[in-house]
């Protein structure tokens, strides 16, 4: 899931540390790094873009990579839109400001959704930058009601709107939202 690079429409938070226009620049060379990296034919790699119009006619990110809308909504009602309107099967879902992502990490995930209905990949920060589903029934209604976005509790109540459903975790990764996650992603372990 992106959204189109526009100074104060993206990393808006990391924007009032290094300026709108930086945090912007950052975020498109780290999801075109995150791309390459992640390209594989093991799996598609789709763009669910946002906003729709201009995400689906932009030309920023690779022209060869399928594209679809997020549509209206918080970032529950639009993750469930993707999940619901895919092809069934194993999917998952990623965000885009994650530097630590790999081939590995998404391999684990799949690997864990032979076995499991659901796998996260928890951030520091009680969110988290991976949500997997087996898709083999229908999503569940529940998937994403009562959420709190953007807060320590978004994972626990995600897995908590999963209610029945086995889950999975695999590696805790750290998303860029401010200038100490940005520095934090720089660090080597």
């Amino acid at each position: 899931m992106l959204k189109e690079p526009h100074p104060g429409r993206v990393k808006t938070r990391l924007g009032r540390s290094i300026g709108m226009v930086g945090a912007a620049w950052w975020f498109r060379h780290q999801v075109r790094a995150l791309l390459r990296r992640l390209e594989d034919p093991r799996w598609d790699l789709i763009l669910a873009v946002a906003p729709d119009h201009e995400g689906l006619q932009s030309r920023v990110w690779p022209a060869h990579l399928p594209k679809v809308p997020q549509g209206t909504g918080d970032l529950g009602a639009r993750m469930g839109r993707i999940f619901r309107s895919l092809p069934p099967g194993p999917m998952c879902i990623i965000g885009a400001d994650i530097p630590s992502i790999s081939k590995t990490h998404i391999v684990q995930a799949f690997h864990a959704l032979g076995a499991q209905d659901a796998v996260f990949g928890p951030a520091p920060d009680g969110g988290y930058w991976l949500i997997g589903l087996k898709r083999r029934a229908a999503v569940p209604a529940s998937l994403f009601q009562n959420v709190r976005w953007s807060s320590p509790h978004a994972l626990q109540d995600t897995q908590t709107s999963l209610a029945g459903a086995r889950i999975a975790h695999i590696a805790t990764l750290r998303d860029v939202d401010t200038i100490d996650d940005l520095v934090a992603s720089a660090t080597p372990s």
